[in-house]
């Protein structure tokens, strides 16, 4: 395991400098790290790393999303309220329509099967999101109007109100009847973890405040706090929908608003613990990808993939009715909401392992996704924020 973390990070970080160099995001460059490290080109990852993957990539989304909530005022957030709540359910519905709407007559898959199609393609990826908004955050670019706060938290809900609907259709599929009360997960775990991560993060900073400990000791009990919601989500999700990383993020959020000298202290560790993780991330990502898959997709896969951004992106311009962005921002929220990567390779090949019969056709379109809006995402994010976003000084970064 300790050589294949040696490649990982030699790989990664070399591969990333290139692609940095040539003016594109060096996530691309750790993608394809995964890729060429992976099980399926030249099998450099031990299986031990490879069957702790999971937890690995969600320790990683832990740090990001924990950042993200040390960052995310929520008085800024108050003032986007309505269109956050929106975006975190508008585009994604918007984009499961449309790719059950397209899906059957070009791929040939049932309605059902395209809807569990949709809802593996519909979620957005905050590890790819989160840091560029974090970036624009501190460059005090398009904060006065919450653009990028916005953006970082409707993503987060927008997460598991999709990994819910695929869920429901998974079950809808297999012969078993979906319940009323299976969609009422949905509001139950965001209230559950919105609860959580207030409560958690409102005893912490009391804690803190009157308790001396160093920064370092203070981000290892914040980690496992975080640890303990993912891990009371999936042990009370028969009788508690729980959003853990929801939690994560309200946690973050809690101890900005009522210690914010501490969460800036502390968000400077998580930024240092985030250039490891980003790698580790992103590496093992590209290392679930199956490059076969892809070759086989054909073109109507891909097309599948672009119409059913169209439609998201439609949805982020519904969520944006009646705002104060203008043209420009609205267009910047609709690119930056298109990134998919770590949902699609958690949940993408769930349906081939149940034996589903769309189960390859499921995988190979979030493997198509991960390569595509992945790097395409982040590239679109990069190479126009300055463009389409102002400073809040109203001036246009130089």
């Amino acid at each position: 395991m300790l050589t294949s973390l040696a490649f990982i990070f030699i790989l990664g970080l070399s591969l990333g400098y290139v692609f940095n160099k040539l003016h594109l995001p060096a996530l691309i460059g750790l993608l394809l790290t995964g890729l060429i490290l992976g099980p399926f080109a030249l099998n450099m990852l031990s299986p031990s790393l490879l069957n702790i993957s999971v937890e690995l990539r969600q320790i990683a989304l832990v740090i990001i999303l924990m950042r993200a909530g040390l960052a995310l005022n929520i008085q800024e957030l108050k003032q986007v309220g309505r269109p956050a709540m929106l975006m975190c359910f508008i585009p994604a519905c918007f984009e499961i329509i449309g790719v059950m709407l397209i899906a059957p007559p070009l791929l040939g898959v049932s309605l059902i099967e395209a809807a569990i199609m949709g809802t593996v393609l519909a979620a957005v990826s905050p590890a790819v999101i989160v840091p560029r908004m974090l970036r624009l955050m501190d460059q005090k670019i398009g904060t006065q109007k919450g653009i990028p706060q916005m953006i970082m938290a409707a993503g987060s809900v927008d997460d598991v109100f999709v990994i819910i609907l695929f869920t429901a259709f998974v079950t809808l599929a297999t012969g078993d009847t979906v319940s009323a009360g299976q969609f009422l997960q949905i509001p139950i775990s965001i209230i559950t973890g919105l609860t959580l991560g207030i409560s958690i993060g409102w005893l912490l900073s009391w804690y803190f405040k009157h308790f001396h400990l160093r920064d370092s000791i203070k981000v290892i009990i914040m980690m496992s706090c975080a640890f303990l919601f993912l891990g009371a989500e999936h042990q009370f999700k028969e009788y508690l929908p729980i959003s853990g990383l929801l939690a994560v993020m309200a946690m973050g959020a809690t101890i900005l608003y009522t210690y914010p000298l501490l969460a800036k202290r502390i968000s400077s560790k998580f930024s240092k613990l985030w250039i490891a993780a980003e790698i580790l991330l992103f590496v093992l990502v590209g290392a679930t990808v199956d490059v076969q898959y892809a070759w086989a997709a054909g073109l109507a896969s891909i097309a599948v993939i672009f119409i059913s951004l169209a439609f998201r992106m439609n949805g982020v311009l519904v969520s944006l009715i009646k705002t104060k962005l203008n043209m420009k921002e609205r267009v910047f929220c609709m690119l930056a909401y298109t990134p998919k990567a770590t949902v699609q390779a958690a949940i993408g090949s769930l349906p081939l392992a149940m034996g589903l019969a769309c189960g390859k056709s499921v995988l190979t379109i979030a493997v198509l996704a991960i390569i595509i809006t992945a790097p395409l995402g982040a590239f679109a994010i990069d190479k126009t924020y300055k463009k389409l976003l102002t400073a809040d000084n109203n001036k246009k970064e130089s």
